[in-house]
């Protein structure tokens, strides 16, 4: 990945869906300088829009320097979504996991895999983690704030997905096989169900792009008017597809984030940002 801190600065104006040709100079000089927020202390465009931690990557890391987020697993056991519905039976035999994410289901502490054996993020039980004790001495926890945010329309993920945003790319000059728009669409897991990833920010900021949740299709997600440098209740990212060289340089469209919550079937609140592509207007939100 070349400089992820650059790609979401560069908000070019061009017309909705349309596409420009922008130089690595002209990113570079809109990187704006990170603050403290209500999320975090490294947070860019908005308060709420930040690293999960201060310092290092967001990942859980393990005392391995060869393979220092790989954490090896016992196979078998379930793999649920944010409502503690079992998708799967993870078949992988090693995971990543992203930093302070635990939640409770079914009497067991679970933690949240970057990737699972349903083609998509979930959560794991802590006793497929080999090395649990170590695991459980370095996860922490971390949780998206949200008091005092009125709260604005009612949504639901979506069903379905725009076939022609997946492969773009969020991150300006992005060679990662991932950092996809697709990355945050209800998209259709191993189990032939669509679920869509919740992030603790929005991606191209450098600041990780990070998924600390995931929920299917038909979850509803409730709206809240978020603070932003911009002043609208949002953060618009510019995607970029293939120049002539062949490099993720040529702006076409945006995609826009929008922050609020979800009342999981467990009973527990998460809030964090979704993509407003992966979303329809709807009602009857809690």
């Amino acid at each position: 990945m070349k400089n992820p801190a650059l790609g979401v600065l560069a908000l070019v104006s061009v017309a909705c869906g349309g596409e420009a040709s922008v130089d690595d100079d002209a990113v570079g000089s809109t990187q704006q300088a990170a603050f403290s927020g209500v999320n975090g202390t490294v947070c860019e465009e908005s308060p709420y829009n930040c690293k999960l931690r201060p310092s290092g990557g967001n990942r859980v890391l393990t005392n391995d320097p060869d393979d220092d987020d790989s954490w090896a697993l016992n196979t078998g056991g379930p793999v649920r979504d944010g409502n503690g519905t079992v998708v799967g039976t993870s078949t992988r035999t090693s995971a990543t996991f992203n930093h302070g994410q635990t939640r409770t289901f079914a009497g067991e502490l679970h933690a949240f895999a970057v990737s699972t054996s349903n083609s998509s993020a979930g959560w794991l039980p802590m006793s497929a983690i080999k090395g649990r004790t170590s695991f459980e001495d370095k996860v922490g926890h971390v949780s998206a704030l949200s008091s005092g945010l009125a709260k604005m329309a009612c949504y639901a993920v979506r069903n379905s997905h725009d076939t022609t945003l997946e492969f773009k790319k969020v991150v300006y000059d992005s060679d990662a096989v991932h950092e996809r728009a697709g990355d945050y669409l209800p998209l259709v897991r191993a189990n032939g169900l669509r679920s869509a990833n919740f992030t603790f920010n929005v991606p191209g900021f450098g600041l990780g792009g990070v998924a600390v949740d995931h929920f299917p299709a038909g979850t509803k997600f409730q709206r809240l008017d978020v603070p932003t440098n911009s002043g609208a209740p949002s953060i618009d990212i510019p995607l970029w597809v293939q120049d002539s060289a062949g490099r993720y340089r040529q702006q076409s469209g945006t995609m826009k984030f929008i922050y609020g919550y979800v009342i999981a079937a467990t009973g527990t609140r998460r809030n964090g940002w979704m993509a407003y592509d992966a979303l329809q207007v709807s009602s009857g939100c809690p």
